[in-house]
């Protein structure tokens, strides 16, 4: 068999799954660490509940994959989750979730991996969503989820460090309304109000145009220029005010569906 007639047969069985995402569609590719729970608890001991050497790893991971070729508008993090909102005229390899999901992925250990000096894995999933308030949602609910995440983090582990084992740290604070949560910290002297935002709300990304001087040898002097910059955001909002913040976020690139 000629090698153009096996490779046509067997490529057959590489590509037979391959699934495109339609044009016009908002696409959100979510990114997660994979055993991380070991990897910060067990093997390099990051500190509990949040780490801001960890956070580094995780903002350097984020603008490494907003600046990897596709076309991203938004980023966010927290914990060890990222997700990423691209323009719906994003057309890299003709849109195949296969190698977006797989790109992402390598990319995303990879840049982890080569900062932290040792194997952190990632894997990936993409969102197809039809409409700018679903996009809203999303990234809502990912908010609301970092803010859940860090009241009982907080409350967990100022239980283990008053002596209580995993089990009786979990039991106690099972079923707590958030009020509660937030009175047993007051009890520890933390105000959850006064917590930092990132932990809180999580990270975001997004671009900014800015003025820089540079020197334009040509006419030999100095001249104003604009120039792209990819802005990390430690202070996000909340509740309907982050939905407003992604409504407006994306009515900068005229985004119409």
């Amino acid at each position: 068999m000629k090698f153009d007639d096996l490779d046509a047969k067997m490529r057959v069985y590489e590509t037979a799954q391959d699934r495109c995402i339609l044009p016009e569609m908002y696409m959100v590719a979510r990114i997660d660490g994979r055993g991380f729970t070991r990897l910060t608890k067990e093997v390099h001991h990051f500190e509990a509940p949040f780490d801001e050497k960890f956070r580094n790893l995780m903002t350097e991971t984020v603008k490494h994959l907003m600046n990897c070729g596709f076309n991203i508008i938004y980023g966010y993090t927290q914990s060890d989750e990222i997700s990423l909102l691209f323009h719906p005229s994003e057309n890299l390899f003709g849109r195949k979730t296969r190698k977006y999901i797989s790109v992402l992925a390598g990319e995303a250990s990879a840049k982890f991996s080569s900062i932290l000096g040792d194997v952190g894995a990632f894997d990936c999933r993409v969102s197809e969503l039809p409409n700018k308030k679903l996009v809203e949602d999303y990234f809502r609910w990912c908010n609301e989820d970092a803010h859940r995440n860090a009241l009982n983090a907080h409350c967990y582990w100022r239980l283990r460090q008053d002596k209580l084992n995993r089990n009786q740290a979990t039991s106690k604070i099972e079923g707590m309304s958030i009020a509660a949560k937030n009175e047993l910290l007051f009890q520890y002297g933390i105000n959850f109000n006064n917590v930092p935002g990132w932990q809180k709300r999580g990270i975001g990304f997004y671009w900014k145009n800015t003025n820089k001087v540079g020197f334009n040898p040509k006419i030999n002097r100095h001249v104003l220029t604009d120039k792209r910059v990819l802005y990390t955001d430690f202070e996000l909002p909340m509740r309907e005010e982050y939905n407003k913040f992604i409504h407006d976020l994306l009515g900068q690139y005229e985004i119409k569906i």
